[in-house]
């Protein structure tokens, strides 16, 4: 008998995201290849949408998490492995694939992401951590990998039509930012940014990023890095339809298009401050507004808040990735 203990793997999926039987099969077969035991299965609910399951899977010792679902399943189980030394593989299922999507990790290749689930090497990624105050003083802590965003990002999530996002994906989201767009309040806040002096600013958007590539060929953060120790901040106040579009064009032109070689990067030049759009980096940001506002973590609302603070945990993700080739 042998006295070698076999690693083990546990699959936490999203059941209306995911094709069951054939992620079933392709783990299994790629579980037998690799010589690990038989993976334990946890599906997720409305009730439990990744950290409680996560939990029970950890609870058995698991080496390695491996999720299959959208942007929020994703959030929640790596929020439930935050403080354990334990991988996390990604099998793309949703609508984004934001966290996928900027580790240029494949996201239509189900069988190739398990396989590089298994047998893929780690990469160790920064963490964003959120605490939230509500109108009530309450307040709540969560993780986020990609970004948090107020103002008409969280209320293009919020006015987004879920039925019509099963259907059309990603197109989806045009309908909810036209009906944004037509909301005229603005985001009155007072800021702070690491030890730097306290500010204020009155802005349409604002993000925090740990990674800044949306789909659509969008490049929302020229400069953010998954392992720099450090958020973007994004901030957006154009002035009026000749702001949008000059916005637009920055986002969707120069940093989308542009700035995506490395002549079009030469080009572009540095990427500058102006009125419409102003971009900084930190590692800890604190905002108190002067009312309740939408808030959004990875893709999904959050309620409103009145404060929050945000932070950068360095480090302190670790993602299966290729083995990548010399």
């Amino acid at each position: 008998m042998s006295d070698v203990t076999l690693r083990n793997a546990a699959v936490i999926y999203n059941p209306v995201k995911v094709d069951l039987d054939a992620l079933r099969n392709a783990v299994n077969a790629e579980a037998a290849a690799g010589g690990w035991s038989e993976s334990v299965w946890f599906e997720t609910s409305v009730d439990d949408v990744g950290q409680g399951v996560t939990a029970k899977a950890l609870e058995l010792g698991v080496d390695l998490i491996i999720v299959a679902g959208g942007d929020g399943t994703v959030r929640a189980v790596i929020e439930a492995v935050r403080g354990h030394d334990v991988p996390v593989g990604l099998i793309p299922s949703g609508t984004g694939n934001l966290l996928a999507r900027n580790l240029d990790l494949t996201l239509s290749d189900m069988h190739e992401s398990v396989r590089a689930a298994f047998t893929g090497e780690d990469r160790a990624i920064d963490l964003g951590m959120i605490r939230i105050e509500r109108d009530d003083k309450s307040r709540d802590e969560h993780a986020f990998v990609v970004m948090a965003g107020l103002g008409l990002d969280a209320k293009m999530i919020t006015n987004t039509d879920e039925d019509l996002k099963a259907k059309a994906g990603w197109a989806a989201y045009v309908k909810a930012i036209v009906k944004s767009l037509r909301d005229p309040d603005e985001l009155h806040m007072r800021f702070q940014i690491n030890d730097g002096a306290a500010k204020r600013a009155t802005v349409h958007t604002l993000i925090l990023g740990n990674c800044g590539s949306l789909p659509a060929n969008i490049l929302l953060m020229p400069e953010a890095v998954l392992d720099d120790g450090l958020f973007d901040v994004m901030m957006t106040r154009p002035g009026g339809a000749l702001g949008w579009i000059r916005v637009w064009v920055k986002v969707a032109w120069t940093n989308g298009i542009v700035r995506r070689t490395k002549a079009g990067k030469a080009l572009a030049g540095e990427q500058k401050n102006d009125g419409d759009l102003r971009y900084e980096t930190g590692s800890e940001f604190t905002a108190r507004f002067s009312r309740p506002e939408e808030i959004e973590l990875d893709g999904d609302a959050f309620g409103k808040a009145v404060a929050f603070k945000a932070w950068i945990e360095p480090s302190k993700l670790r993602i299966r990735i290729p083995v990548t080739t010399p």
